[in-house]
């Protein structure tokens, strides 16, 4: 990699500063998609199938997924987290919790970031332990943050269709 800088702030950037590297990465960590079709099936940002694999590729060559064979299906890939990305949860959540307060985010889709800055470095750090369990082979947690997260979405979904908005009038 041809650097800028020794800065970490630019060095991070370089990795993952790109438009896309850090969706892929929050549907395979928040969503746990975890193939290509799943990945992008499930893509809100309607992502082109040729800068998904494009992202896929990169972030492999990176160090922060790894890819492998899926026993069940021959042609299938099954995307991992690496500990690297794993250890960005703190950012995700920082991320999650500035886009909340600045920009107009959904309800729905801000309940998650919401209940991750709310529960803190001690909620981050059980997030981790599950995904080291889901992607790493760890022993699995007590909590199920990812469970959390989902009631959290769902309330606020279920919210948001018990008092829509004018504009759904």
């Amino acid at each position: 990699m041809d650097l800028r800088s020794g800065c970490p702030i630019n060095l991070s950037v370089e990795v993952l500063g790109d438009r896309w590297s850090l969706v892929v990465l929050r549907d395979i960590m928040f969503g746990n998609f975890r193939t290509y079709g799943d990945i992008h099936g499930h893509s809100l940002e309607g992502i082109a199938t040729n800068i998904l694999a494009s992202r896929l590729k990169r972030l492999t060559d990176e160090g922060l997924i790894v890819a492998a064979s899926d026993p069940g299906h021959k042609q299938r890939t099954i995307y991992s987290l690496t500990e690297k990305a794993i250890a960005l949860v703190p950012v995700m959540a920082a991320l999650g919790a500035w886009g909340v307060r600045f920009l107009p985010a959904s309800p729905q889709f801000a309940a998650r970031s919401i209940a991750l800055d709310a529960g803190g470095p001690a909620m981050w750090a059980d997030f981790m332990d599950e995904l080291r369990h889901l992607h790493l082979g760890a022993p699995a947690p007590a909590r199920s943050v990812l469970a959390e997260l989902e009631r959290a979405y769902r309330a606020a979904a279920d919210a948001a269709d018990l008092h829509p908005s004018a504009s759904d009038d």
